[in-house]
């Protein structure tokens, strides 16, 4: 979850007021994303519930969501070299809230497919800006204090995953609590499944105007950059040539294990807190204890 690719810049000196400023900006990006990747460990089980799914089609949720950083990732890094920072993070964050909306006719056409879909085009804004934050702590300051404001920023990521968990929770499985499914009869089954999906588009909807919130405030501050940081234009396939260093691609092997058995885990913990064999916890108080495992992580 953690990992991301950056660009290469050669870091100006920049005014302090400018430095504050952006900062602000840069560590609201980190928390932002670790949010939205987090929320779908309280998304995994509504999701699991209202269509009956298995664990394995259940876990599509996660394949659709991380799928779009495989896919995403080398155009996010051609679009900063195009347009710089400060846009292609205010393009990220608008289409993270256009991926946000698309969950309201998600749940008016009552398809998991098409929820996957939505996460696809969420999870593509959140790459875009994850490619654009890490190389722009870099701008903030001196290198040799470079290795301090990436620790710091990251600490804003986590603390997005620990928070987003507990208060989806709330949102989004607190109504679980009230009504037992298998005691109603089918005519109110429908209406209960129909209702229970519209809080998903309404906390989703809720995220998307908060989302296109902050992007307008990072578009005001697009000329805050000096011309020169934005990175030169290559070929990205270049970068293909780090895997012939066996320290490198040792350490993306496990990085990608490492994020994958961290994203997996969190993604079926709320279940499994929920198991009478375990602690049988209702819906909401299990998934507040995911905020636990993120932060703790």
């Amino acid at each position: 979850m953690h990992g991301t690719i950056t660009t290469e810049v050669q870091a100006p000196t920049l005014a302090d007021s400018k430095v504050q400023r952006l900062s602000f900006f840069v560590f609201s990006l980190f928390f932002i994303f670790g949010s939205i990747t987090s929320l779908n460990d309280v998304l995994i089980p509504k999701l699991k519930h209202l269509f009956s799914l298995s664990y394995a089609e259940a876990m599509l949720v996660q394949s659709s969501f991380f799928l779009a950083y495989f896919i995403v990732s080398i155009p996010a890094g051609l679009l900063i070299a195009r347009i710089g920072y400060l846009r292609a993070a205010t393009v990220g964050l608008l289409t993270m809230a256009a991926g946000s909306l698309l969950f309201i006719p998600a749940t008016q056409v009552g398809m998991f497919v098409a929820f996957l879909g939505a996460l696809f085009v969420l999870a593509s804004g959140v790459t875009i800006v994850q490619v654009v934050a890490n190389p722009l702590v870099l701008l903030l300051g001196c290198s040799s204090t470079a290795h301090s404001r990436v620790t710091f920023a990251h600490a804003f990521n986590s603390l997005g995953t620990t928070v987003a968990p507990y208060l989806g929770a709330i949102l989004i499985l607190g109504t679980l609590n009230d009504v037992d499914p298998s005691v109603l009869p089918a005519s109110a089954l429908t209406a209960f499944l129909a209702q229970e999906a519209k809080v998903i588009s309404n906390t989703y909807a809720g995220i998307a105007l908060a989302l296109f919130v902050v992007a307008v405030m990072v578009w005001q501050q697009r000329k805050q950059l000096p011309a020169n940081t934005r990175p030169e234009r290559s070929n990205p396939l270049a970068a293909l040539s780090l895997l012939k260093r066996p320290r490198f691609s040792l350490g993306a092997a496990c990085l990608f294990f490492y994020v994958g058995a961290e994203v997996a885990i969190g993604s079926v913990l709320t279940n499994f807190l929920m198991q009478t064999s375990t602690f049988g916890f209702d819906p909401e108080t299990a998934g507040k204890h995911v905020a636990f495992y993120w932060g703790v992580d």
